[in-house]
């Protein structure tokens, strides 16, 4: 179970997750121009979007510690991507810090599918560190890494606000098998669980086991589903969004077919679904304001979030996709699964690198409680520990 939820007050129901935020006018203001101070795991209060991306800071400063739900995910996390850190580790095990060492170091970071772009990166940053805090102990070189990839990964932690809009409308994209219907099945589900009111779109219409899938999901938790055999993506994805506002739901979720980015004919198809969205007109604003500018409405205008599902087994080809996609839609975030045992658990430096995506949550199994909101520093520690 998502320990992410937490109740709105009873005035303004349903309940939204503080990682999931409900929108607020702190929430949509701009992010402030001094850097926000340090804060605890996501799932411990709603934050607004300038106190997401954690600052450098002192590798050694000492940190409350996470709540038992969130420590158990932490161990999760770390254990799914023992085979990514344990090449990289090894090259710690020396006596002195040398050319040798950072050689090792690129070849161990490139073979976890890091890119050359972000090892560069770390390499130098890491170097500078060494330099500045005059370390001599190669162990102690490992956690300047950690805080050179937290560093590196900070721009991807973003909280996925829910609720200033009604619809909220979330299209969701991927290829076959990254596990899209099924991440589109375990929010539906922690959604519904917090009262918030889901509207399932099946715009997945080529592949009979997708709109079965996806049926299922909205039977166990008892959400409506828009559906048709074999019609058109874009025709199910407009009645999906008209529906969610004459039924005043919370958020409309749209699922769409997997495709590679390289069938071009399909990715046009993905193109058509955004815009014929978008022509269902502008949402319900929550926050009482009006449309007054066409900056205003473009806001307004679904879809709201454009979210791609990479499998993380998949290394530079999860960024090629992110990169096609990104081109194509114009991505809001990412869900990345399939952590678990993977040895290509550094794509996502890559991707903070060269295109630098939010990452909102992040899965290590099959399990409900196997997705979770994605953390810079926890990930950099589960990966070098």
């Amino acid at each position: 179970m998502f320990s992410f939820f937490k109740k709105k007050p009873s005035a303004t129901p349903p309940t939204f997750a503080p990682s999931i935020a409900p929108a607020t006018p702190e929430t949509l203001a701009p992010p402030a121009a001094t850097p926000a101070p340090a804060v605890a795991p996501l799932q411990t209060a709603v934050l607004p979007p300038a106190a997401v991306a954690e600052p450098k800071y002192d590798a050694h400063e000492q940190e409350p510690a996470p709540a038992p739900a969130r420590k158990s995910w932490i161990d999760k996390l770390k254990a799914g991507l023992r085979k990514t850190g344990a090449s990289i580790a090894t090259v710690f095990t020396g006596t002195q810090i040398d050319d040798a060492l950072y050689e090792d170091l690129e070849t161990a970071l490139l073979m976890a599918d890091t890119g050359v772009k972000a090892t560069a990166h770390l390499l130098q940053d890491l170097k500078r560190r060494v330099k500045e805090s005059k370390t001599t102990d190669p162990a102690a070189v490992k956690g300047l890494l950690v805080a050179s990839l937290t560093d590196l990964l900070a721009p991807l932690q973003k909280t996925l606000v829910i609720g200033r809009f009604k619809p909220t409308v979330i299209m969701v994209a991927g290829v076959n098998g990254a596990g899209k219907t099924t991440s589109i099945g375990k929010l539906t589900r922690h959604l519904a669980a917090n009262r918030a009111s889901v509207l399932l779109a099946a715009a997945d219409t080529f592949r009979a086991a997708a709109r079965e899938q996806l049926g299922v999901w909205a039977d166990r938790t008892a959400v409506d589903i828009i559906s048709q055999d074999g019609g058109d993506p874009a025709a199910v994805a407009f009645d999906a969004v008209s529906a969610g506002k004459a039924r005043g739901r919370d958020v409309v979720l749209v699922d769409t077919a997997g495709r590679l980015p390289t069938q071009l004919n399909l990715m046009q198809e993905l193109v058509k679904i955004k815009r014929v969205i978008q022509k269902a007109g502008p949402a319900q604003d929550n926050m009482g304001q009006s449309a007054t500018t066409a900056d205003d409405a473009k806001m307004a205008t679904p879809p709201h979030e454009i979210l791609l599902v990479i499998d993380g087994n998949t290394g530079q080809n999860a960024l090629t996709q992110v990169k096609a996609f990104d081109d194509a839609l114009g991505l809001t975030g990412l869900i990345v699964t399939k952590l678990d045992g993977t040895a290509k658990g550094g794509v996502l430096a890559a991707i903070a690198r060269e295109r630098p995506v939010p990452v909102y949550f992040i899965g290590v199994g099959e399990k409900l409680e196997d997705l979770e909101t994605f953390n810079a520093r926890e990930f950099a520690q589960a990966l070098l520990s």
